[in-house]
């Protein structure tokens, strides 16, 4: 294959690619089946994305669908059973990849005004984690510091994606959004499983109606940039 073959093919490979982002987002998201993968399989999962990230622009774009697309065996397993401690952990997971997310963000965005608000949601973010944090340390559990394996996974499919076609500022509204969406259902989770008693499940209930507040907030951020 020449030179003008192989770019004509990974043009089109990179819109290929963003479309079938697309209709994932779409049809429901498909990431969102790691949502349910238990914490140990995360934390294995901080391996996998570590050389994740060592791949090529083209590797990770491929292997980072196959990798989603592979995980769907994993999510058979329920959440049946947790306690307050686990329920924190998970949602912490989730805080923090917000945390990544907005900062990645702010690093990216060359709006001066959109900039000064994704640090402001940082800042707010940091403020959730300590929280909780604080409450997980109350029932004899360890600060939680990691993310995701999907968040992780996300990242590295938007760099790559960002590599071959470019990233402006809707797109940049476009992924927080998508990030927005599954820190909600990870505190529509942690709610919905009635582990959460008291003072800490009313600072969830909080965090949770602030996050909704944010998200119809980059909503409207992102049709003002249509």
């Amino acid at each position: 294959m020449d030179q003008s073959q192989f770019s004509t093919s990974t043009t089109a490979y990179g819109n290929a690619a963003g479309s079938q982002a697309q209709q994932w987002r779409n049809q429901g998201n498909m990431f969102q089946m790691l949502n349910k993968l238990p914490t140990s399989l995360k934390n294995l999962g901080n391996q996998t994305a570590t050389t994740f990230n060592k791949l090529s622009t083209t590797q990770k774009v491929v292997g980072g669908a196959l990798l989603v697309l592979g995980a769907s065996y994993l999510t058979r397993r329920g959440k049946n059973g947790k306690g307050q401690s686990a329920t924190l952990h998970e949602l912490l997971y989730f805080v923090n990849d917000r945390i990544e997310g907005y900062r990645r963000a702010v690093e990216e965005s060359k709006d001066t005004q959109l900039r000064s608000y994704y640090q402001q949601l940082v800042s707010q973010s940091q403020q959730f984690a300590n929280q909780l944090n604080a409450y997980l340390r109350q029932q004899g559990g360890d600060r939680e510091t990691g993310t995701t394996l999907k968040g992780k996974l996300y990242r590295g499919w938007m760099d790559a994606k960002a590599a071959i076609t470019g990233r402006d500022e809707k797109a940049i509204l476009g992924s927080n959004i998508y990030g927005e969406e599954w820190a909600l259902k990870a505190y529509e989770e942690a709610l919905q499983d009635q582990t959460l008693t008291g003072p800490m499940r009313r600072a969830v209930e909080h965090q949770y109606s602030q996050a909704q507040r944010t998200y119809q907030e980059l909503k409207r951020l992102e049709s003002n940039q249509i």
